[in-house]
C-alpha cells in the first residue's frame, strides 16, 4: 500500500475540512477505496498508486477552489469531486460578473458605485491611477481589492500599502510599543480592507512573508517597487518632497493608485499638499488615469453623505 503526504499551507484545516470534517466524509464517498487520515494540516493518504493520484488531483482542485472563493460546501465539493473543474469554472462565471475579490467567508466584493467601477476600468488600462473625492466613497476599499485581485492572479508579486504618518510628523519614536505596534494605528484602515478579503491565515502569512507589505511613507525613500501594485492612501498629506519620492519609486511592472481627500488636509496651514500639486503637474501624462469621487459615491451609513453636503455647503458659501 502506498502512502503519500499533502500539506495544507495558508489554510486554516478547520474551514477547509470543515465542520466535523465534513470535507473528509465526502471524500471517502468518492474515494472508497482509499484510507485518509487528517492531522492539522496534513492529510495522510493510503491506497493504489492510481487512485492517489486521482485523489490529489481533486484535493488540488478543491485547494484551488477554497483559495479563490474563500469556502467549500457541500454542493461545491460534490461538483468538484465528479466535474473535469472547466466545468465549475464556466458554471460560475456569469454568476461572478464584476466581482473584484472572492473575500472571507466567500463574500463578493465588487465595484458599487459608477466612479468604483470607472476605477477598476481605468486600472486596467492605465498603470497609475489617482481616486479623488471624500471619506466614505470607497476609494481606498476598491483600491486595496484592485491589489489583491492583482496579486491573486499573479499580475504582480506584492501589494505595497502606504500612507504618511502626519499626525507624528512619521517621527514614531514617542509612541509605545515595537515598530510594527507604533505604525498600526496609522494602518489600521488598509489591515481592515485585507481582513475582509483575505483569510486569516493567509493574510498573516503574506504579512510575515513581504508579499503584503504596509508601511508608513517615509520608509518608501530609497526603494524601487518592481512587479508590485502600491496604494499611496490619505495622500493629500504628503508635501512636496514627499509626493515627488513616492511616485519616483515606480519600477517595472508596477501598479501605482493614489487616494486621497482634499477637503481633509492634515498639514500645517502653510503647507502645500502633495496631492494637490501633483495633480496639477501630472495632469497631461498619458498612462495616469484620474477617478473624482462624490457624495453619491458614499457607501457608509447614510448619515455620512447628508454630513459631507452640509460641509460642502459651509466651504462654498
Amino acid at each position: 500500500m502506498n502512502e503519500r503526504i499533502i500539506e495544507l499551507t495558508e489554510i486554516n484545516p478547520n474551514d477547509f475540512f470543515g465542520a466535523q470534517n465534513s470535507t473528509i466524509t465526502q471524500l471517502k464517498t468518492y474515494f472508497p477505496k482509499i484510507k485518509i487520515v487528517a492531522r492539522g494540516n496534513t492529510l495522510k493518504i493510503y491506497g493504489e498508486a492510481d487512485i492517489l493520484d486521482e485523489f490529489e488531483k481533486r484535493v488540488e482542485m478543491l485547494i484551488k477552489y477554497f483559495n479563490k472563493y474563500n469556502k467549500l460546501d457541500e454542493n461545491s465539493i460534490e461538483r468538484i469531486l465528479t466535474s473535469t473543474g472547466k466545468e465549475e469554472e464556466l458554471r460560475r462565471g456569469k454568476q461572478n460578473e464584476g466581482v473584484l475579490v472572492h473575500g472571507v467567508n466567500g463574500k463578493l466584493i465588487k465595484a458599487q458605485t459608477e466612479n468604483q467601477r470607472k476605477m477598476v476600468s481605468l486600472m486596467q488600462k492605465n498603470d497609475m491611477l489617482y481616486a479623488v473625492g471624500p471619506a466614505g466613497t470607497g476609494k481606498t476599499y476598491t483600491a486595496v481589492a484592485l491589489a489583491v485581485k492583482a496579486l491573486k492572479e499573479k499580475e504582480v508579486r506584492r501589494i505595497v500599502l502606504t500612507r504618511p504618518a502626519v499626525e507624528s510628523g512619521e517621527n514614531l519614536g514617542f509612541l509605545p510599543g515595537d515598530l510594527k505596534e507604533k505604525l498600526d494605528p496609522y494602518m489600521q484602515p488598509l489591515y481592515d480592507a485585507l481582513r475582509d478579503m483575505i483569510p486569516y491565515e493567509k493574510l498573516q502569512s503574506y504579512l510575515e512573508n513581504g508579499t503584503i507589505q504596509i508601511a508608513p511613507l517615509a520608509f518608501m525613500r530609497g526603494r524601487t517597487l518592481d512587479n508590485a501594485f502600491v496604494i499611496l492612501d490619505e495622500a493629500q498629506n504628503t508635501t512636496h518632497a514627499q509626493m515627488k519620492m513616492f511616485l519616483t519609486r515606480m519600477g517595472r511592472h508596477a501598479k501605482f493608485i493614489i487616494t486621497g481627500d482634499p477637503g481633509q488636509i492634515d498639514l500645517p496651514r502653510k503647507q502645500v499638499s502633495g496631492l494637490k500639486e501633483s495633480l496639477l503637474a501630472l495632469k497631461d501624462i498619458e498612462g495616469i488615469g484620474y477617478v473624482y469621487l462624490d457624495d453619491k459615491d458614499v457607501i457608509r451609513h447614510s448619515l455620512v453623505k447628508k454630513i459631507i453636503k452640509a460641509y460642502k455647503s459651509i466651504e462654498t458659501d
